[in-house]
């Protein structure tokens, strides 16, 4: 059973950075490919990026591609998310997932494919 634990939302004002920690346990984590999804009201939940288990591959929506960036420590068992240039649109909750592997799959960003996933974390962006 993997264990996930979102930290770093917050509400910032449009143009602003933020990042969000995923901190993940109870498995080996440098086996686990990690994501970030995130839900706003009334939409279903956006993959938004991904990153294979050793990092070398990393995955992106197009709406966040050169604006966000995904990272992890496998020595610290956590990945984040570096967001910039945030936008009113990325208010949302923000959800951290991980599975075994899904390393090369194309559909990355469907929310069916992850087992373990986080409660959470609130972003609000302000105009």
């Amino acid at each position: 059973q993997v264990n996930i634990v979102e930290s770093g939302g917050g509400s910032v004002q449009a143009g602003g950075s933020l990042r969000l920690s995923c901190i993940a346990s109870g498995y080996t984590f440098n086996r686990l490919f990690m994501a970030w999804f995130r839900q706003a009201p009334g939409n279903g939940r956006e993959g938004v990026a991904g990153i294979s288990s050793r990092g070398g591959s990393l995955y992106y929506a197009d709406s966040v591609k050169g604006r966000f960036t995904i990272s992890r420590d496998n020595e610290k068992q956590t990945v984040y998310l570096q967001m910039n240039s945030l936008k009113p649109d990325d208010t949302a909750m923000y959800y951290c997932a991980a599975d075994e592997g899904l390393g090369g799959r194309s559909d990355w960003d469907s929310s069916a494919i992850y087992h373990y996933w986080g409660q959470g974390t609130q972003v609000t962006v302000s105009s």
